[in-house]
Order: C-alpha cells, then structure tokens, then sequence
C-alpha cells in the first residue's frame, strides 16, 4: 500500500506562491514549485527537481510526512481510469529501489493533471 493508499478526494489544484512560501524551509536554494495539488488534507507538490508528497497526520494535522522523491528515480507510472460503476482512479507511481508501487487514489478528473505534471517532468 502507497502514502496515500484508500484516500479518495478531488484534487485541485492551488496557488503554487503560496505553498512555494510555506515549504521553503524544505526547499533547496535554486528549487522552486512548478505545480501543486490537494487532495483533503494532504497534498502533491511538483518541483523543479523533485515530487514532493505531503501527508498530514492525525486529527489536528500537525503531524506532517513529507516524502520527496527526484524525478530521476521515477521509473515509470500507471493511472487506472474509473469505469462505468467505479467513481475512483488509481495513480501509482514507481520508484527505483521499491518492489511496490505508491498509490493515490482519487476521482477521474483529478487523476488528468497529475498525470500531465509528471509526465512533463518525468520526460524532460
């Protein structure tokens, strides 16, 4: 199972200025944020050198994983688009080194943009 395994949300997309200010204690120098998107709580951050994953934590949210990985270490991915009678599509990204995939699962028009942001980074 993925970080984000059995979450179903729409992910919008949102003011890239405002999460480039709040994450840059954990930004490097030169990086900035390309693209961002939120799924209830937690979010997919894309920037100019790495995915980042947000997922906030517990029920006051306070609790905060943040888990980078370079685009270089992205092998490949795979969306699975909802059916007649499914309201969910399934992103899962591979990563070098992992046996397993990570899986966000989400609604079929949020599954479009992410998958667009990482196929423009991922094939640079």
């Amino acid at each position: 199972m993925g970080l984000f395994s059995g979450m179903l949300g729409n992910a919008a997309e949102i003011d890239i200025d405002e999460i480039q200010a709040e994450l840059s204690p954990v930004l490097a120098s030169d990086e900035s944020v390309t693209n961002a998107y939120k799924l209830i709580r937690d979010m997919i951050i894309f920037t100019s050198s790495r995915l980042i994953l947000i997922d906030k934590q517990g029920v006051t949210g306070k609790k905060v994983e943040y888990h980078s990985i370079p685009f270089k270490a992205i092998t490949q991915f795979k969306v699975e688009t909802a059916g007649h009678f499914d309201m969910e599509s399934e992103l899962k990204i591979y990563v070098s080194g992992q046996a397993a995939p990570m899986e966000i699962t989400m609604t079929p028009d949020s599954a479009i943009g992410i998958q667009q942001s990482l196929a423009n980074n991922m094939f640079k």
